[in-house]
């Protein structure tokens, strides 16, 4: 039982990136079907970075030299351009996410999911257990996220944008100089 809540906590602590992500991305229209595809993309991401950290982490961070932090930023700043572009462009026009900028925001959420998969030996060996924990939370927290922000937006307007936008770039700058 202390093995489900050690991984159900480390699934929120987890997910706290996806929900202040999506945050930003509620502010904006975007469509149902958007909402739940971006759900459902985080939730299978968060299910398979960590089985991948779990087999293939210390391999791959090696052999690529990637920071991901680095490459986590540079994901959320250009996103965060898109939005801004996309806000100048006509307020009340849905927010464009296309298949590829959806797939880069479950990705770029998920990273640390992977790096936990390095490690995650340490608290349990059922590394599916995790992956399903980790999955569960982050899908909620996203359509949590989504949703507040979307009512922010309904309460506060074009406010409710900006702020969204430079949430997403407060992050990504973050992450850029961690």
């Amino acid at each position: 039982m202390s093995i489900i809540i050690s991984l159900f906590l480390i699934g929120l602590s987890l997910s706290m990136d996806t929900f202040s992500i999506c945050l930003s991305i509620g502010a904006f229209k975007i469509t149902k079907r958007q909402v739940v595809f971006l759900c459902f993309l985080v939730g299978i991401m968060h299910f398979l970075m960590p089985l991948l950290g779990f087999l293939l982490g210390d391999k791959i961070v090696t052999f690529l030299h990637i920071n991901v932090n680095l490459l986590l930023g540079l994901i959320l700043i250009f996103i965060g351009i898109e939005m801004v572009i996309d806000l100048f462009k006509k307020e009340s026009k849905i927010f464009e996410l296309n298949i590829l900028n959806l797939f880069l925001i479950s990705i770029s959420v998920s990273l640390d999911s992977f790096s936990t998969g390095l490690g995650i030996m340490a608290i349990t060996k059922d590394i599916f257990l995790a992956g399903l924990i980790f999955s569960v939370c982050a899908a909620s927290f996203t359509f949590l996220g989504l949703l507040i922000g979307r009512y922010s937006r309904e309460k506060l307007g074009i406010i409710a944008n900006i702020l969204g936008i430079i949430l997403l770039f407060l992050i990504g700058f973050y992450h850029l100089f961690v």
